[in-house]
Parts: C-alpha cells; structure tokens; sequence
C-alpha cells in the first residue's frame, strides 16, 4: 500500500478542508489526518533554502532506514515473519504508526527553530548510520568468515577442506624418505587407479593406497611413496586425470582450524540477539526521524506555496 503525505488548502476550519477531501476521494482513497503541532515559520530565506535541504535529507533519512532494514534481513537470513515482527515503531506497525501519527514533542520540541529541528532529526539519523557501518560489519565480517569455513567442508572432494577426513594412520608421518599423498580419482576410474597407481612412478610404495571416503563422483585415497618422485608420481596422475591435493598433516592446524570454526560460531551467536535487538530499536528510531522530515517538509512547502496565515491541514 502506498501512503502520501498531502497539505491541502486551508477551508475555514481544517476539519472543514479534511471533511472536503473526504467527499472528493471517497472512492479513491482512504484518508486520515496528519497530527503537526505549530511549528515557527521563521522568514522567507530561511524556507527557501531549508526546502532544498530537507529534499536531501529526506533522501538520507530513507536510505538509512532501508540500510537498516537491509542489515537487519541479512542477520535474520531471510526470515521474514521474524523481520516484519521486528519492523515496529513505537510498538506499532507501520501503517498504525502512519495513520496514528503525533509529533514526538520530547525528540523534537516544536518551539525551536525549523533549522534547528532539522540538526537535531539529521544528528540523530547520522549517528545511527555511522553506528549502523560499525556493528553491521563487525557481525557480517564474522558471518562471512563463518560460512567460508562451512563451504570448505562441503562440496566435491575435488575442492572441500580434507582436515575433516581424514587421521593419522593414514600417514606415514615423520619420515625423511617418504611422503603420503591425498589423490582424488573419478569413480569412473576407479579400477584404473587401483590397477595403475604402483607403476605410475618409481619408488611407490606397493599395495600403499587406502581408500580414505567416497561421494557418488569421486574417491578420496591415500598413496605412500619416495619423496623424491612426488613429481614425477604428480605428473603422472594429470596424465591419467588423477587430482593430487596439497595437503599437510599437521594435527597442531587441524586443531586449530577447529578451534578457530568454534571460536567464530560462539562470536556470532553471542553477538547475534544484541545486534537485532539494536536494529530493531533504531529501525524505529529512523523512521520515526524520517517521518519527522517530511513532516518538516510538508510544513515548509505548504508556507511557500500556500503563504500565511497557514491554515492549511495535513493529511
């Protein structure tokens, strides 16, 4: 539903020129009044030029609120009955808080002057934007370190992290001669492999090859051979369309890397309710500023366009 933000010119009453608007758009749309306080004119220059400004702002306000709400849905990963549950204002939905609208008199006392209601609404959208960038990319950073982790170990076992996978006993560990090697091979050529693995190099160690795991397109093995043919055996494997991972046994990093998924998952979920309750608290609080803008807005266009004495009515 689209809401628009109207003055109209002024009747004898504003009930009158509301009661008007009502007749005229009865089947058009559905109307309700736009509660302003009276607001200091201040002189014509100062209209004139706050009527460009309060365009940017009005412009800031809303990309603000919407990044707000963008971070929000990006911490929530899609969840959009949580996110329209976290979209309140003032404990109202949007369009409650619209159609129920009052000027936030403790915010932004109506007795000071419209430049200075218009520093105090964009301060406070600019703070909450500059803590917005901080907070959202400390917990983003975090999120994405996370699922880098998380991709390494799904996936083909042509890509997939293989720490995982694989233990010491299929290691010779240790050795100053020989070297074990993780060796990705289609299942298509799976016979190939077993058959051939022996006599693809020199100095390979026989019946050496383990079979480590297997998925529906590949088998992960392992194969023990003399250090100094590990380039010639790597070569031969490409010939045959044999992948030889680079792959270290280190228990020390694989235990690390543990460690390290762990530390970052705690990071996210302690963080995680804090930041969504922060989005959601300042969500309300831009929009409500924003809101408050065009309010501004509204009021300034209607004194420039309408002159004074405003008897113009909001809705």
């Amino acid at each position: 539903m689209d809401y628009w933000l109207i003055s109209l010119p002024g009747e004898k009453t504003p009930q009158q020129a509301f009661d008007k608007l009502n007749a005229i758009t009865s089947t058009l749309s559905v109307n309700w009044k736009f509660n302003t306080p009276e607001l200091k004119v201040g002189t014509l220059d100062v209209l004139v030029g706050l009527s460009d400004e309060l365009a940017k702002h009005d412009t800031f306000c809303e990309a603000t609120t919407r990044r707000v709400v963008s971070v929000l849905s990006d911490v929530l990963e899609g969840g959009q009955t949580k996110l329209q549950e976290s979209l309140k204002v003032n404990g109202l939905d949007l369009e409650s808080y619209l159609t129920r609208f009052t000027w936030e008199t403790g915010k932004y006392p109506p007795k000071q002057p419209l430049p200075s209601l218009t520093e105090i609404i964009v301060g406070q959208v600019a703070k909450i934007e500059a803590d917005l960038k901080t907070r959202a990319k400390n917990y983003l950073d975090l999120k994405n370190n996370l699922s880098q982790l998380d991709r390494k170990e799904t996936g083909s076992l042509m890509t997939k992290n293989l720490g995982a996978l694989v233990k010491r006993e299929h290691f010779v560990l240790d050795s100053d001669y020989l070297i074990t090697l993780l060796v990705v091979v289609p299942q298509a050529s799976a016979n190939d492999w077993w058959l051939k693995y022996e006599r693809l190099a020199d100095f390979v160690v026989p019946r050496s090859s383990q079979l480590v795991t297997q998925d529906s397109d590949h088998m992960l093995v392992t194969v023990t051979l003399f250090r100094r043919c590990q380039d010639d055996f790597k070569h031969k494997c490409r010939e045959n369309k044999f992948m030889v991972r680079d792959f270290v046994y280190d228990e020390k990093s694989l235990q690390d890397s543990k460690n390290e998924r762990a530390r970052l998952a705690d990071d996210k979920q302690r963080q995680y309710a804090p930041l969504v309750r922060w989005l959601s608290v300042n969500f309300s609080e831009s929009f409500i500023a924003w809101v408050h803008i065009k309010a501004l807005r509204v009021f300034v266009e209607s004194v420039l366009r309408y002159g004074l004495p405003l008897i113009s009515s909001p809705c």
